[in-house]
């Protein structure tokens, strides 16, 4: 999908302050989000996530993870623990006209594996371009709980705040077409604490079913 001239200003595809509830006018989905800077001008990465209303204390539930990133940047990844390492790292790009997404783990400062450990589907509806943007919408299952490191499992807090992180890299995945693709070494990083008490979404499933 394409965005059409007129939504291209960049208001309109990043909403607005950090920390405030994004209500997506194409998926139905609101998503609380965070607008991470990567340059010193205005060029920001938005990371959005949506969850199910209500959804399970300490058990694990699924999640959407929408990013809206500059045509500059090659991959964007979002940790769900909040760091690079023994937690999941969920990596989005463009490849011509559609999104792909991957789960990957590294337990070092290493690149990333392919891991089977959470599953991810891109959803079509919530995936689009211009000449400005680049916008992936993904389900993932597994990114909420997780083990970290041992037999250690954390699961995200659904009713408040969790530490969150996200990395990406100007230079495309050498094989952009496949989910397994190799990708470099990303270009910046950063952290902050996503409110996920805004991300929930009573009609959840019926959302997900609705954008594939």
């Amino acid at each position: 999908m394409r965005w059409n001239s007129g939504l291209a200003c960049v208001a309109a595809l990043l909403g607005l302050a950090n920390g405030d509830v994004f209500k997506d006018p194409d998926t139905g989905f609101s998503f609380s989000q965070q607008n991470v800077q990567i340059t010193t001008g205005s060029s920001y990465i938005t990371i959005r996530v949506a969850i199910p209303s209500p959804a399970p204390a300490g058990q694990p539930y699924d999640a959407v993870l929408q990013i809206v990133a500059p045509v500059a940047a090659g991959w964007v990844g979002l940790a769900w623990g909040g760091s690079m390492t023994n937690n999941p790292l969920l990596i989005g790009w463009l490849n011509g006209a559609s999104g792909v997404a991957s789960v990957r783990r590294a337990t070092s400062h290493t690149a990333p594996a392919v891991t089977s450990d959470a599953t991810v589907q891109v959803l079509a509806k919530g995936t689009k371009s211009n000449g400005t943007h680049w916008q992936v919408t993904a389900k993932c299952t597994g990114c909420t709980s997780f083990t970290t490191t041992g037999t250690t499992t954390k699961t995200l807090n659904p009713s408040g705040s969790n530490r969150l992180a996200f990395a990406y890299s100007k230079t495309k995945p050498s094989q952009p077409a496949s989910g397994t693709s190799p990708i470099n070494v990303h270009d910046l990083f950063s952290y902050w604490d996503h409110d996920f008490a805004a991300a929930g979404n009573a009609q959840f499933q019926d959302l997900v079913d609705r954008n594939l």
